[in-house]
């Protein structure tokens, strides 16, 4: 089982520690894959994120993981501090080009929880805000229990937030706001296929990034 480690004190400050968690399970094709990281890369290259990021005084700390089954997680975009227009527009090529990694036809969503975790706590910055982004297709099967994890990460300080993508399974929004998410103004966005993915993330991430939407209500789906 993924234990968390002690955070890390004394690092570079930023404004945000952000963590996206990408579900890559074999239920995932290699058509869905592409969908995903095409998304995520464009929206490192939207003016409305770009200009978010722009406003985090200390700017925000990101990186990519790739997820599956219960010891399937790697970290094929390494953390990366980001600043301006440069810097976003640059990440957004690391993740257009990341490699696939960590196939399994397993769903571990607590494993994934506790190794974004762990990268968060062991870094080199030290946010005023932690967060995790984690999004897939399927309820955890394997590992430990992801609420369980959420907890633990949550007393720690970081939030979860998730990205449901629904096309095989209409319930599974209620399951990530129940299961999955957690810590201060935690939310859902769902996705009604992997084409909507997309535009679900730019707002997932818009939202994110935005301090005043962030400190809303607790969304539900």
């Amino acid at each position: 089982m993924f234990l968390l480690a002690a955070p890390a004190h004394g690092g570079e400050r930023v404004s945000i520690e952000l963590v996206l968690a990408v579900d890559v399970s074999l239920s995932v094709n290699d058509i869905e894959y592409a969908l995903q990281m095409k998304g995520m890369a464009a929206a490192f290259r939207d003016r409305d994120v770009i200009d978010l990021i722009r406003q985090h005084k200390h700017g925000v700390a990101v990186t990519m993981t790739h997820w599956s089954g219960t010891f399937e997680a790697d970290q094929p975009v390494p953390w990366q501090h980001l600043t301006d227009e440069a810097s976003a527009l640059a990440f957004s090529e690391m993740i257009d080009t990341a490699p696939r990694r960590a196939l399994s036809n397993f769903t571990a969503l607590g494993h994934a929880i506790g190794f974004a975790a762990h990268l968060i706590d062991t870094n080199a910055f030290e946010g005023d805000e932690r967060k995790i982004d984690i999004s897939g297709d399927g309820r955890n099967n394997t590992g430990p229990d992801p609420a369980r994890m959420r907890d633990e990460a949550a007393a720690r300080g970081i939030t979860i937030n998730g990205l449901a993508i629904t096309s095989d399974d209409p319930g599974l929004a209620g399951y990530y706001a129940a299961n999955v998410i957690g810590g201060p103004a935690a939310f859902v966005i769902q996705a009604n296929d992997f084409e909507a993915f997309a535009e679900a993330f730019r707002r997932k991430l818009k939202r994110e990034l935005s301090p005043k939407i962030a400190m809303q209500e607790r969304a539900r789906p």
